[in-house]
């Protein structure tokens, strides 16, 4: 009786010790999430239809208080239970979602009080989750010191990244911008230059077995978050090469980085503080046997909701601007009213006057310009610094959007003349500080009937449907440095062909390209010089996404460019109904289409040296209609054409290096 009294008492102490788990599956059941405590540890593996995309990875915060990465125990908690997404937003890739989701909060406690909850959502290609964290008696708050949260790839994985720069570096000390140039297909145990990559982060994993239906050996896998606004910091991705979770197979093992603590100027913590209970920002995982998932992913706008109600409806829509092939000495009266009406010749929405108009035109010149605009049926946009003691930039207006009560008496005057939206640039940085100030000048501009476009700036996180007044972010090596550099020029199709698969896949890009100069100066006879022709500026008008567009236009384009050319930009949307994955691989070639209304485009561009030869199936176009193809010929040569499409609804089409395609009906 005494051996047996002993054994079962062991048994108990046994069954007391084995690691808790819990699955989430999501509503397709090919994508699985298993949660467990192993060891006082809580973790967790993602599987797509059978095969491991992220191996068993840690979780956990650490407090100023307390240490939740170890001791933990998973408590009860409810089933998984299935949730319907459904919304409406305007200014992202597909204006309507509606997708099904599993949720479930997973309890985990130490020493036997509540500590975090675990809240997972699953959809058929995505995974979210993030912390809500418990108060603990009489503390009420809390400094999130580190997050344990990592990402183990599998051995073999190749990386898509985008480096962080070291802060207060860069033109003017505005860095970290996120406008570094990203490594493609590199190898895992990288970190950047030491300080990380910028979210998004992609992930090729590769597999000696290909997954269960699919075409090929590899997947593909997203990593990025969303939902951050002044309650918490941005995070970045760091490489820990010398983790032990690496093991023997080379697996790659990456963690959440808070923000480096130069940034800023050295002001503020790099430790977010939260009031309890509080939540973390979510931790976001695309997954795809292909790239489509990647591309069309919403997960960004599904898991977060509206923080308040718009106060006026926002007008979006297409723009010119002058800087980007005039340079600063463009931003005075004439030159502004001269694009003005060169953007009602195009039937454009909008003008970007971009920096030093205050003291090179001037407030009374410029509420006489947005006079003329109105005239014209053309609303301004006005560029700002975002400074502060934060940057070293001395481009005008400064220190107008970094206090409340300048800020809104800046606003209320904008609004008084008729201002359209603004453009903030240099802001650098990710403390938690600066994406206060981020949220105090969006919720400012509801106030004032404002859209705001950000440069210089962090990657946006959700905020297209957090914050009404949000229009675009650069967060990119974008157009400007077109104009800086020729390499820039030598490279513009092969970066083209990254920004559909990485930056532009979770928010909107305001990249302001789509150039039809030869050269990026006012003469078009000197300066850099395009390397890509005219049908590569009207697929990428298309494919990068952004419901405010200010295109590298120019007004003598109205003389020197093909009319066909001409013609297709007045009529380029910026809103979309729906976005389609074709074929591509980043930084070689992409296809892809997208949807307004009843209409579609399908566009491509190439930036390998051979020609791109494809035969498309393109279902959203009725077999035997009569297509309008734009195409480059290997000599850049663009045309427009009219195609029919076969009966089964296929075309054999044919993009050039550095060239693209256009097809529309």
């Amino acid at each position: 009786m005494k051996k047996l009294l002993l054994g079962l008492l062991g048994l108990a102490a046994t069954m007391s010790a084995m690691a808790e788990s819990r699955e989430i599956v999501s509503p397709s059941g090919g994508l699985k999430v298993c949660v467990c405590d192993d060891g006082g540890k809580a973790a967790y593996t993602v599987s797509l239809n059978g095969v491991t995309c992220i191996e068993t990875s840690p979780l956990g915060v650490v407090l100023n208080f307390a240490d939740y990465s170890s001791g933990l125990k998973m408590a009860q908690g409810e089933a998984q239970k299935i949730v319907d997404v459904d919304y409406s937003l305007r200014n992202i890739k597909r204006s309507h979602v509606s997708l099904k989701a599993s949720e479930m909060v997973i309890p985990f406690t130490k020493d036997g009080k509540p500590v975090f909850d675990l809240m997972m959502h699953v959809s058929d290609n995505d995974v979210a989750f993030k912390y809500r964290i418990h108060a603990q008696e009489n503390t009420q708050v809390a400094v999130v010191k580190e997050e344990k949260t990592g990402f183990v790839l599998p051995g073999g994985t190749t990386t898509f990244l985008c480096p962080q720069s070291a802060p207060m570096h860069g033109f003017a000390r505005t860095s970290p911008s996120y406008e570094t140039n990203y490594t493609l297909d590199d190898t895992m145990g990288k970190n950047g230059w030491n300080e990380g990559y910028s979210f998004p982060c992609l992930f090729k994993v590769q597999h000696p077995q290909a997954p269960r239906g699919g075409k090929s050996n590899a997947a593909w896998v997203l990593i990025s978050e969303t939902g951050v606004d002044g309650s918490y910091c941005a995070g970045r991705l760091l490489c820990a090469a010398n983790s032990p979770l690496a093991g023997t197979q080379g697996a790659g093992v990456y963690t959440i980085g808070q923000p480096q603590k130069g940034e800023m100027n050295g002001v503020g913590d790099v430790s977010p503080a939260i009031a309890l209970p509080g939540e973390t920002p979510w931790r976001t995982i695309t997954i795809g046997e292909t790239l489509a998932p990647i591309v069309e992913t919403t997960i960004p706008f599904d898991v977060v909701k509206p923080k308040y109600a718009a106060k006026s409806e926002a007008k979006y829509g297409r723009g010119s601007w002058s800087w980007i092939i005039g340079m600063d000495p463009s931003c005075n009266f004439d030159e502004q009213k001269r694009y003005i009406d060169f953007s009602a010749a195009m039937g454009y929405e909008s003008v970007l006057v971009d920096a030093l108009w205050d003291t090179q035109i001037g407030r009374e010149k410029i509420a006489e310009l947005a006079r003329y605009g109105k005239s014209k049926g053309v609303a301004l946009y006005l560029w700002y610094n975002s400074n502060g003691a934060w940057n070293d930039a001395p481009q005008g207006p400064r220190h107008l959007m970094d206090k409340s009560h300048a800020r809104r008496a800046e606003m209320a005057w904008m609004q008084s003349i008729g201002i359209r939206g603004i453009k903030v640039d240099f802001f650098g940085g990710d403390k938690q500080p600066m994406m206060q100030l981020y949220e105090d000048i969006l919720a400012d501009a509801n106030d004032f009937g404002l859209l705001v476009i950000f440069h210089g700036c962090t990657l946006p996180r959700g905020w297209e449907r957090m914050f009404p007044a949000y229009a675009a972010s650069e967060a990119v090596l974008a157009s400007e440095n077109l104009h800086f550099s020729q390499g820039m020029c030598d490279a513009e199709a092969r970066n083209a062909c990254i920004h559909p698969f990485i930056r532009n896949t979770v928010g909107s890009m305001d990249f302001g390209g789509s150039t039809l100069n030869k050269f990026y100066n006012v003469n078009n006879k000197s300066g850099s010089q395009r390397k890509t022709f005219d049908v590569f500026a009207l697929a990428t008008a298309i494919m990068f996404q952004s419901p405010v567009q200010h295109f590298a236009l120019a007004p003598n384009n109205l003389e020197d460019a093909p009319s066909w050319a001409i013609d297709f930009m007045k009529k380029v949307p910026t809103t979309w109904d729906d976005v389609k994955f074709i074929d591509g691989y980043p930084g070689k070639y992409c296809v892809m289409a997208r949807r307004t209304g009843h209409k579609w485009y399908v566009v491509g561009i190439n930036a390998q040296e051979s020609p791109v030869k494809l035969k498309l199936s393109l279902p959203m176009f009725s077999a035997g209609s009569l297509l309008n193809l734009y195409s480059d010929t290997e000599k850049l040569e663009g045309s427009l054409k009219t195609v029919k499409l076969s009966k089964k609804q296929q075309i054999q089409i044919s993009i050039p290096c550095n060239g693209g395609l256009v097809i529309t009906e």
